[in-house]
């Protein structure tokens, strides 16, 4: 196992961060001065941890330009995307400080005795944030602000390909004057995140990525008796209606399978259109692809960057070699993005149909720019497909009808239920998954309720 910390940029290769691994010791001292930041956070006013991480915010905010280009470098957005994503930090940060008065408020107990009797929400400890490379503030901040607004202390692990990313965080917080410790992060290996996870001094752990790295770390948790909150990704579904505004789904569909160059948890990688529909959709579907640019994400004119690496890429290439060969086809035309080669982490974009649920794209999670596309007979046929599938993280419904969308999405198996889009998080809503797409909540009041212990008080007055 390396000693070092090694980051590939997917845009040509070349290594572009490389840091030693914490030592055991250096974990042990980092978690110890978690401890001692976090009995004096504990005690802070809440309007006094709201401050603090709004200048936290703005703080990030300040470091725009150095966070995109950090997200550009790492992991191969376009530039043009990837400023959105600190303004999403902030928006989703803010509605988390905006929330906790609320949502850390003492629960009165119902009505039935004489004796006073409460709930109090109080702090764990010190959580551990396991974050991935594909949004790499978007995953973070959905457990580092509501943590730490709850009183916790919080160490983030950050995914190889993004360091930077919790570097960046790291010296934002640190200039709005979070006490020292409260907020840290280490770079460490799986093994050593495996250790890290089972420490004494971690009370609960978010992970966000792949469904064996959630079964690391759920085995790694096994016997502490710690919360564990799972965030693990999907093989998410659409379905347009008959009676859907066919150009708005197409525009919101094509962008929601292919930004980040698909790679998203909750991306696209399922159509299902109404039969009547059907052709229409695939060719303006197909259409709006092909005026993508796949190229460099460092110039202006890119709409679509490479994948992670050039093992992805390989992966991917092999998800939709083996639809063509069970005989689908690719409604988008390769001839326009002459960047994607074997030899790179370029991948074109792909609309597949003539697909069918024996095949990979439609079973397993692809986390690249490709999308199945099938002909449904009514709302019965899309219900079953979307929900013949071992992951349900979300699913988008488009029509017309309100109550329809209701209707059906009350009988899909899915976390979040879409009408008119996808491919988003409310910070308002609960964000949760059902089956293989993992456990646990985040965002909302809801979000607050893993990061803190129930405390009861029954009160009898002499």
């Amino acid at each position: 196992m390396s000693s070092e910390l090694i980051t590939i940029s997917p845009i040509d290769g070349r290594e572009v961060v490389c840091r030693p691994y914490a030592t055991e010791s250096q974990i042990a001292r980092t978690l110890q001065i978690a401890q001692g930041a976090q009995m004096q956070w504990r005690d802070a006013d809440l309007a006094e941890r709201a401050r603090l991480l709004g200048a936290a915010v703005d703080h990030v905010l300040a470091a725009k330009q150095d966070i995109a280009q950090a997200i550009t470098v790492q992991m191969g957005r376009p530039a043009r995307h990837a400023p959105s994503e600190v303004d999403g930090f902030a928006e989703r940060a803010r509605h988390m400080i905006a929330i906790a008065p609320d949502a850390l408020r003492p629960v009165a107990a119902a009505p039935g005795t004489e004796h006073d009797r409460f709930i109090r929400r109080e702090p764990l400890g010190v959580t551990l944030t396991i974050a991935p490379w594909n949004y790499p503030l978007l995953t973070a901040v959905n457990s580092i602000v509501p943590a730490l607004m709850a009183g916790n202390a919080v160490v983030l692990k950050h995914s190889d390909q993004t360091p930077l990313c919790a570097e960046l965080l790291h010296q934002a917080f640190a200039h709005a004057g979070l006490p020292d410790g409260l907020f840290s992060y280490v770079h460490a290996d799986h093994d050593t995140t495996q250790r890290l996870v089972r420490a004494p001094a971690v009370r609960f752990v978010s992970f966000t990525g792949s469904v064996r790295g959630g079964r690391a770390v759920e085995e790694s948790a096994c016997g502490r008796f710690i919360g564990v909150g799972l965030e693990l990704g999907g093989n998410d579904a659409a379905y347009v209606r008959g009676d859907a505004d066919i150009e708005a789904a197409v525009e919101s569909l094509v962008d929601g399978a292919f930004f980040n160059a698909g790679q998203s948890c909750c991306g696209i990688q399922r159509i299902y259109v109404a039969r009547r529909l059907y052709d229409a959709f695939v060719e303006q579907a197909a259409d709006l692809t092909n005026r993508y640019v796949l190229g460099d994400p460092r110039l202006a004119e890119t709409t679509l960057g490479p994948v992670v690496r050039r093992s992805a890429a390989s992966s991917v290439r092999d998800v939709v070699a083996d639809a063509l060969g069970m005989g689908a086809r690719n409604a988008a035309d390769p001839a326009y993005f002459p960047a994607a080669r074997d030899d790179t982490a370029y991948v074109a974009p792909a609309v597949l149909t003539g697909v069918d649920h024996t095949m990979r794209v439609m079973r397993e999670e692809c986390f690249g720019p490709v999308v199945g596309v099938m002909p449904v007979d009514g709302d019965d046929d899309a219900v079953a497909l979307i929900n013949d599938s071992d992951y349900g993280l979300t699913a988008a419904i488009y029509t017309r009808d309100r109550d329809a969308a209701v209707t059906i999405g009350q009988q899909v198996h899915a976390g979040t239920i879409f009408m008119n889009r996808c491919d988003y998080l409310d910070p308002g809503l609960a964000w949760t998954g059902v089956k293989d797409s993992g456990r646990g909540v985040s965002l909302s009041w809801l979000g607050y309720e893993q990061l803190t212990q129930p405390k009861s008080f029954h009160l009898r007055a002499v």
